[in-house]
């Protein structure tokens, strides 16, 4: 038993069952014992990897997006270029790569900002960029940013936010809850919170018993927080996760450790947990800020930004070793069976902004 799981237990057992939303809280980013607090998860010694560790050529990609965004809101100046969420600084060292040979103006005229609130992490981020000459800043919060247009970019961020589950029972939705079984070991159970009934999707109200369904109020609150600071200042944003374009009925609640699923409640701190993400939610709390919201899955994202092309141009005078390791990366971040279709793409942006690959709203 961890230190963490002991420590759940007993607040269980003196307070009563507590929700899944404080559950992921206490593991993830737990002071003490929580994952993110004490752990190095990305990478192949980690426990996942993600799209800017497996290629450059997905960082590189986002870095002209980002071009083409401030292209489309008017090229302002002063202007921010932040990621929240940033892991290892990955993604945002071939971003300014990128930025520097396709618009050395922007790379040097803009703000370029990290948003992150773990300081183990931001360490880290400082290590990796630092070699980068660009004036780098780092912040806990979307509203500790300058007031200035913003473009910003987050992969596998919303994912970790905590969800809120509720179970079908007796023909009523109530609150899942981690609770402890007869023996002391933690268990799931039905508690007696409900659903605000708003929140709630058409396909609930024929759900058969013992179905379960998850609402993040918190994911839609940071959302509305990002949407409203570029609906005042302008901007544009753009966001990877896996999850679903429509809302779904189902239990997406997961544990990874070295790269294999785990259960959820078997070592708390010890894994990373998750949750598929409802991308009609975050696209709905973008909209009701004033933006156009445009949902896609990567794999078409990335191969209408050119995947390919910037393949075959770095592949073109390699050795075969080389093209094929492209080729693997390739359908690595874009191919149906593998990232392409599970993880979606979520682009904001003031109504009307023409920014490739997304039609804008009529």
């Amino acid at each position: 038993m961890t230190r963490l799981k002991e420590r759940i237990a007993a607040l269980i057992e003196l307070n009563g069952p507590i929700s899944v939303a404080e559950y992921m809280a206490l593991c993830l980013f737990d002071p003490e014992s929580g994952y993110y607090t004490n752990r190095e998860p990305f990478g192949v010694e980690g426990d996942f990897i993600t799209a800017p560790e497996i290629s450059q050529m997905f960082g590189e990609l986002v870095g002209v997006w980002l071009r083409a965004a401030w292209d489309a809101i008017g090229r302002p100046m002063p202007v921010t270029v932040a990621e929240i969420g940033p892991g290892r600084g990955t993604l945002m060292k071939d971003v300014l790569r990128t930025l520097s040979r396709l618009d050395p103006g922007l790379a040097t005229g803009a703000d370029f900002a990290m948003i992150e609130t773990s300081p183990r992490l931001a360490e880290i981020q400082k290590e990796t960029l630092s070699n980068i000459d660009a004036g780098i800043s780092w912040h806990g919060s979307v509203d500790n940013l300058d007031s200035q247009p913003l473009l910003i970019v987050g992969n596998e961020l919303f994912d970790a936010v905590p969800i809120r589950q509720y179970v079908r029972t007796g023909g009523k939705w109530r609150e899942r809850a981690v609770g402890l079984d007869e023996a002391g070991s933690l268990t799931f159970v039905a508690g007696a919170g409900a659903p605000d009934p708003s929140l709630l999707s058409p396909e609930t109200e024929s759900a058969p018993e013992g179905s379960i369904t998850e609402l993040s109020p918190a994911r839609a609150a940071l959302m509305e927080t990002v949407a409203e600071w570029i609906a005042r200042h302008g901007g544009a944003g753009l966001f990877f996760d896996y999850g679903y374009a429509t809302p779904a009925l189902g239990d997406t609640l997961q544990a990874l450790r070295k790269h294999q699923y785990d259960d959820v409640l078997a070592h708390p701190g010890e894994v990373d947990l998750t949750a598929h993400v409802d991308f009609s939610a975050l696209a709905a709390a973008a909209r009701d800020a004033g933006l156009d919201a445009h949902i896609m899955t990567q794999g078409e994202f990335l191969l209408a930004m050119g995947l390919l092309e910037r393949a075959g141009r770095l592949g073109a005078n390699a050795d075969l070793v080389t093209r094929e390791r492209l080729s693997g990366e390739v359908e690595r971040l874009a191919g149906p069976d593998q990232m392409g279709n599970l993880f979606k793409v979520l682009a904001i942006t003031p109504r009307g902004a023409a920014v490739p690959p997304f039609i804008p709203s009529d």
